[in-house]
């Protein structure tokens, strides 16, 4: 394997080791996944390695975010414009939910009182 090849796979692991935790699913880790896809990935050339790492990067620093920031109407849909909030409300307090509690929003999801 040639110098800047090594140099490709060692972009791809670094950018995999600043890659955040999934809370929601500790026991399946997205970084975990794409490591041992890139380590059998030899055949790929190394021009084609530091265009992954890129990719990486790109997405682990939100450039695509930075570049097009999303305002106004798409945050805040006429149906439900608190949609969005909730959804992230939802993700940030359910890995610390008790049995329980997700036992309770299950039956409260199942009987809709109006």
């Amino acid at each position: 394997m040639s110098r800047q090849a090594i140099s490709a796979q060692r972009h791809i692991l670094r950018a995999l080791d600043q890659w955040p935790r999934d809370t929601l699913r500790p026991q399946i880790q997205f970084q975990d996944v794409l490591r041992k896809r890139f380590e059998g990935s030899s055949g790929l050339s190394e021009q084609e390695q530091l265009k992954q790492a890129n990719a990486l990067y790109s997405l682990l620093h939100n450039r695509y975010k930075t570049m097009y920031p999303i305002t106004g109407s798409l945050l805040h849909p006429r149906s439900n414009p608190t949609y969005f909030e909730d959804l992230v409300k939802e993700l940030e307090e359910a890995p610390t939910r008790s049995y329980l509690d997700r036992l309770w929003l299950r039956l409260k999801g199942f009987i809709r009182i109006e």
